[in-house]
């Protein structure tokens, strides 16, 4: 399998995390899929089908926007799968060529209620949403975590995925905890894909990681031990930085620090009784020299 077929197969479960929670707001909900460089045909039908299986649950109107030049073909393939899977009347899909996204989501409508988005980092300045799924060249992950925030998306996570001589980044920004999190399972989540791997954009040594339920833990180890460089930590800061600082969820973060604490590495205050998220990690002695 593909970087690309990674990359749709996260989008698709993006669609499934977001859809049910956003399809009854007041002022209708949008999907947008832009790019200047040019849509993944597949990603878009995928998108489309994964939103078809939400027709019988809405409410009011849900508006999908795909933005990008050279959008012909699209248009006849995507209106093609709205015959074959029977799109409501409440679902509007729209192919548009061009760039100028703002003024897209304004005319359809689309721009006061919540908004899901996946575009590439040429796109992403260029308007709000509440969730966006990014994808840019492997290596800018510290421009695009800025930009995400600087559109008011404080949650963020990256990952690069790997793929022999092949790697792009994968971003995502929200401005809930919950939608953080529900993207960081469905990462760890997705079948193995022969081939393509992970890479934390953090980590210093840029070891490669399979896509595994239970992830090699080796880079949160480092990159925990090098954040308690600073000090110590509660149990529930390292969490919160496992969760919007790595590639890594709150529970492996959990993990891990039973892991160090057993093996000497760090050290706990108070020392006896749970391991509550109140309880402060620090760097024993030895890692300190």
């Amino acid at each position: 399998m593909s970087i690309r077929a990674v990359t749709r197969e996260l989008l698709v479960r993006c669609v499934d995390t977001w859809a049910p929670g956003n399809l009854h707001a007041p002022h209708g909900a949008a999907f947008l899929y832009a790019s200047a460089r040019g849509i993944d045909h597949d990603a878009a039908e995928a998108a489309l089908r994964a939103f078809g299986e939400f027709g019988d649950r809405l409410r009011g109107r849900l508006t999908l926007l795909f933005v990008a030049p050279g959008t012909e073909a699209l248009a006849g393939r995507l209106a093609a799968v709205q015959r074959e899977i029977g799109t409501p009347a409440e679902m509007a899909v729209h192919v548009v060529p061009g760039g100028n996204v703002g003024a897209v989501l304004k005319a359809a409508g689309a721009a006061s209620g919540p908004l899901l988005a996946m575009v590439d980092d040429s796109i992403a300045k260029s308007f709000k949403a509440a969730v966006v799924l990014l994808t840019a060249p492997a290596g800018t992950w510290a421009k695009q975590r800025a930009e995400l925030h600087a559109a008011g998306l404080g949650l963020t996570a990256g990952v690069e995925l790997v793929d022999g001589e092949s790697e792009m980044l994968v971003g995502f920004g929200t401005r809930s905890d919950k939608s953080l999190e529900s993207f960081k399972s469905e990462l760890w989540a997705l079948d193995e894909y022969a081939g393509v791997r992970y890479r934390d954009p953090r980590d210093p040594e840029g070891h490669l990681m399979d896509i595994s339920l239970e992830p090699n833990p080796g880079a949160l180890r480092r990159e925990l031990l090098a954040r308690l460089g600073d000090g110590g930590l509660t149990v529930t800061e390292l969490k919160r930085f496992a969760l919007t600082d790595t590639v890594y969820r709150a529970a492996d973060a959990q993990k891990l620090i039973i892991a160090l604490l057993h093996s000497g590495a760090v050290r706990r205050s108070p020392e006896g009784g749970r391991l509550g998220g109140d309880v402060v990690i620090s760097l024993a002695p030895a890692a300190n020299g």
